[in-house]
């Protein structure tokens, strides 16, 4: 019987832990694609306790907290630290078979070399050794990233942040380099005219333009676009209920403009075709200049409105959506290649039944020009676990091109995250280490040692 996270975690065969202790374990950490907060990079920021670090802004946990039956006040509302470890520390034991209990004790382990279960008996303890080790200058939020040997974080930022704590780290001369990604989803919410209207102004105000037309709305994106750029940044991000392609015309979207700027009514129809055009003109903008564009399609978002109404957005009430994918993605993607202005993308799908069709979509785009120019994201967000790893390498060996995979993200707001590279790298190795135990792919492991390595970092490496 194999002990609980021992050296062979996840590895069921000689090979896999060949691959992963001789190649994988070994390689940095390029993670492009978080929400970590730059101004806690900037200020090197330390936490005052476990809590603030690891409970604070994630939903993952409140869910399960929930779930176990935890009141909201201790989960988002104003009890103690302490108390709401305690609370995470009861429900522990309940997230058997759930990633969160590997990935619990992996950062337990990893960041602090706790090797106890984390559980009413131990919470308290737990909670005063891990909250002094996170007040000591090593247990900074760059001692945290410099630990788990990352070499790049692209942290999420919209297109009116003045990207100041950026410059900060930039001059810092720290040996981790940090660059902002480009997340104009604000900007196609025009069915939320409030909030439309309030970051127009903010947009505004950011570059100096007065928008009171749909090209001085463009105009103004192109000004933060290279404001971006010339800050280092090179990839962007949409979040995305699906793709949006709908047919307009340059008439039709001014008009949608002019209708939300005037409070007059705007039909569904007129939306869809303002989001595809602003879709659609952001793509120019990140080809012209050689980014990476990344797509995270098909959540249902903010789906409890009683509890949005009380604790707001991303608190942990989205699930997966099942809108339709194929027919629109293959139509944006399609319109951007016949124009040949179809720039580097990775598209993350998270209803587990469209992994096919993402897998199928990107090969029907790649040109020849870069390997793996269209990637096929991670597993993200519910599928971001053992089962949906598992199933996303799979699919991708099968239709496309694993080897080519630009490999793992945390997508996390936490700075205790990064094993989640580890498990990842684990749960590759032991894919490829069953085959070559079954005799379904050759015995050569200075081979496969280095496809891994190009999975978990050198792919990435070249690719961003």
């Amino acid at each position: 019987m194999k002990e609980f996270l021992d050296h062979t975690f996840l590895l069921q065969s000689p090979t896999a832990e060949r691959l992963f202790h001789e190649y994988a374990a070994q390689m940095p950490i390029i993670d492009y694609h978080c929400h970590l907060d730059p101004a806690l990079i900037a200020a090197d920021h330390r936490f005052d306790n476990i809590t603030e670090a690891w409970l604070k802004g994630d939903h993952y946990k409140w869910r399960a907290m929930r779930a176990n039956g935890i009141e909201e006040q201790f989960i988002t509302g104003d009890s103690l630290d302490e108390e709401k470890f305690d609370k995470w520390a009861e429900t522990v034991p309940y997230t058997i078979r759930n990633p969160l209990f590997h990935w619990t004790h992996l950062e337990l382990r990893r960041y602090f070399g706790i090797e106890a279960l984390l559980a009413p008996a131990t919470s308290r303890e737990i909670f005063q050794t891990t909250s002094a080790a996170l007040r000591t200058s090593n247990f900074s939020v760059r001692g945290l990233l410099e630990k788990m040997k990352v070499e790049l974080v692209c942290t999420t930022d919209d297109p009116v942040d003045s990207l100041e704590h950026h410059k900060t780290i930039a001059h810092s001369e720290w040996n981790i380099e940090v660059r902002p990604a480009w997340r104009p989803d604000q900007v196609l919410a025009i069915d939320n005219r409030p909030a439309f209207l309030k970051y127009l102004v903010r947009l505004s105000e950011s570059t100096n333009l007065e928008i009171n037309t749909c090209q001085k709305l463009l105009e103004a994106l192109r000004k933060r676009h290279d404001y971006f750029h010339a800050m280092g940044c090179r990839l962007s991000d949409h979040g995305l209920s699906t793709m949006y392609c709908t047919r307009y015309s340059d008439h039709e979207i001014g008009q949608a403009f002019n209708r939300v700027v005037s409070g007059a009514f705007l039909s569904q129809e007129d939306a869809m075709k303002f989001k595809s055009a602003m879709l659609y003109e952001l793509a120019l903008m990140n080809h012209e200049k050689g980014w990476v564009q990344q797509y995270h399609l098909g959540p249902m978002r903010n789906t409890n409105s009683r509890m949005m109404e009380k604790v707001g957005p991303d608190t942990g009430f989205d699930s997966i959506g099942d809108l339709p994918m194929a027919l629109p993605l293959s139509q944006f993607l399609n319109r951007l290649d016949r124009e040949n202005r179809l720039t580097k993308t990775i598209i993350y799908n998270l209803n587990p039944s469209d992994n096919e069709v993402i897998a199928t979509m990107t090969g029907n785009f790649q040109d020849g020009s870069i390997p793996g120019k269209i990637q096929w994201g991670s597993a993200w967000w519910f599928l971001d676990q053992k089962d949906g790893m598992e199933k996303q390498l799979n699919t991708l060996s099968t239709m496309g091109l694993l080897s080519r995979f630009v490999g793992m993200l945390t997508d996390s707001r936490s700075f205790l995250s990064f094993p989640r590279h580890e498990y990842f790298r684990r749960i590759l190795c032991n894919l490829i280490g069953r085959d070559v135990e079954n005799g379904e792919l050759p015995n050569d492991i200075k081979w496969l040692g280095k496809v891994v390595q190009d999975i978990c970092y050198y792919n990435a490496k070249q690719y961003f």
